[in-house]
């Protein structure tokens, strides 16, 4: 017990990690399940760790091994992990990155009127550039999840140049790193250096790992502790209705329940079977098909004073939603 003493306030996976996932190796896996007496089997990991999960889940018949309680606790800076609104480590993240924005707009303290342009990480997932940008005030965040052509880059340029020209003195651009395929960060440089001559200059700041933070941050040391309470509880349960009393018992359990996923979803910590994550999922670009904090971008384009939200509301509104100007109040009725 005392060799994970400690551990909550140190950053980094002192476990150890493989992003290769186990197809293949099914063999050897189930052979030291065995040799070991391996009664129960949690698995912490970003995307992998949920699909090496429905790899084990599906082989079950072939490898009696696998018959154990599989559980999956998502833990990735990319947040991309489905059945969960927030995954262990994302938290630690965002705030490295909303720190280093806050240097970077530092840093041109005293310049005229500069644009910064920041990629993070997060593969085709966009929650950290969102976030970050919500938090960080940027006027623009790219993301994969939300399409943008060439029409909503020369929006946001001349946007940024009105504001330039207003007295606004920083802007700041965030952009997801597989945001787009050939609108990439060198490009969106070029762009806002050349349509900003005379206005505006730009800086270009791609950030590597820095990002991934130190020591974790009180919410996700918090989180983290949370789900090893849980996860503890739920394989003493699925062992007791298994019938196991003690080490030496063989567990050959088949149930759909018995392969899960632990998250957060409002405020919950649910049990999500794997199987019932699968249509939920994007597994070409590795990222769940809805995502709580897309409800959030409109806000960001407010906060910015983007004025092209307010257009693109009013755009859309069909003939049945058109209030009259003049409302019918019925005869006797009194007005306060």
């Amino acid at each position: 017990w005392g060799d994970v003493s400690g551990w909550v306030g140190m950053g980094g996976a002192i476990l150890g990690t493989k992003r290769v996932l186990p197809s293949g190796k099914f063999d050897k896996i189930a052979a030291r399940l065995k040799e070991y007496r391996v009664q129960g089997l949690l698995i912490i990991g970003g995307f992998e760790a949920f699909q090496a999960g429905l790899q084990f889940m599906e082989n079950r018949e072939q490898h009696p091994e696998f018959r154990i309680p599989i559980l999956v606790i998502p833990s990735t800076i990319s947040n991309n992990v489905t059945g969960t609104d927030f995954s262990l480590g994302c938290d630690t993240a965002l705030n490295e990155i909303v720190e280093i924005c806050d240097r970077i707009r530092q840093s041109a303290q005293g310049t005229k009127r500069r644009v910064f342009i920041v990629e993070t990480m997060g593969g085709y997932c966009g929650y950290l550039a969102t976030l970050a940008a919500l938090a960080g005030g940027a006027d623009a965040a790219y993301i994969f999840e939300e399409k943008f052509s060439i029409k909503d880059l020369e929006k946001d340029v001349y946007h940024l140049a009105s504001k330039m020209s207003e007295g606004v003195q920083r802007g700041l651009i965030v952009r997801n790193e597989k945001c787009n395929e050939n609108y990439n960060a060198d490009f969106m440089h070029r762009l806002y250096s050349e349509e900003g001559k005379g206005l505006f200059s730009a800086r270009m700041n791609i950030l590597g790992h820095v990002q991934q933070g130190g020591t974790a941050s009180p919410f996700d040391r918090g989180m983290g502790i949370k789900y090893g309470v849980e996860s503890s509880i739920w394989f003493e349960e699925q062992l007791k209705n298994a019938g196991i009393n003690s080490s030496a018992d063989v567990v050959n359990i088949t149930a759909k329940e018995t392969v899960c996923l632990l998250g957060i979803s409002r405020r919950k910590h649910l049990f999500t079977p794997l199987v019932e994550l699968i249509e939920q999922t994007d597994f070409h670009h590795r990222i769940p098909k809805s995502q709580w904090w897309l409800k959030l971008r409109p806000l960001m384009r407010i906060f910015a004073k983007h004025y092209s939200v307010y257009e693109e509301e009013g755009e859309y509104i069909e003939l049945d939603q058109h209030v009259p100007s003049e409302s019918v109040i019925p005869e006797g009725t009194s007005i306060k």
